[in-house]
């Protein structure tokens, strides 16, 4: 397998070139959700169209959230979307790092149409790619089909952890997306660990084991 790692800097902005250097069907490959103390890490692989990229895909923290959900339905309309996901018992298993790209790998294989390269957000390429792929370091911010796969995974797990604030109110995910705010951290205490926290991760694994 054919493996590169790019660390170049950073331009005013992502763009094509790096796809257009690589030729043929190139899929941008990002993840979120590797901070949070709930919830699973999602990752998206985008292939765009050459003929018809939308206009202000970046860095999804770099955007407001009207901007990302904007262009999520954009992307997901005129590109080849596929996700990937580790859940809570895989990131507690094998640590969050390795199941960060074990997402991506899943995300890579969802895709309709096989890549013939993927960019990689990162210096790491995740093992069991079955393309050849380029570690792009700051990649979101690098390469729009990168920057594309960013605002997906980012509004999907996004979506995802406001769905299960419902069913566990109080922890403010819904706000939060399962990071470690004071508030989030406060109700670990007060309220206790849900089945969608990250035991391994240390300020779960304290409250759990405070009394042991």
């Amino acid at each position: 397998m054919l493996v590169h790692m790019v660390f170049g800097t950073m331009t005013d902005g992502p763009d094509f070139s790096h796809e257009i250097a690589l030729g043929g069907s190139v899929a941008g490959v990002d993840e979120v959700g590797r901070g949070p103390l709930a919830g699973p890490v999602t990752a998206a692989a985008v292939i765009l169209d050459p003929a018809c990229i939308p206009e202000g895909l970046n860095d999804s923290k770099k955007l407001s959230a009207k901007k990302r959900e904007a262009l999520f339905d954009i992307i997901q309309d005129v590109a080849q979307v596929s996700l990937g996901w580790a859940s809570v018992e895989e990131i507690d298993e094998i640590n969050i790092r390795n199941a960060s790209l074990l997402a991506m790998v899943r995300a890579v294989e969802g895709l309709a149409q096989a890549p013939t390269h993927a960019l990689i957000d990162g210096n790491v390429i995740p093992k069991g790619l079955t393309c050849p792929a380029t570690a792009l370091v700051k990649g979101d911010g690098r390469s729009v089909s990168i920057a594309a796969a960013s605002i997906i995974a980012k509004v999907t797990r996004d979506r995802l952890m406001v769905s299960l604030a419902q069913q566990h109110p109080g922890y403010g995910w819904e706000n939060n997306a399962g990071y470690p705010s004071k508030a989030h951290i406060q109700a670990l205490q007060d309220i206790g660990v849900t089945p969608h926290h990250r035991r391994s991760f240390k300020p779960v694994h304290n409250i759990l084991y405070q009394d042991k």
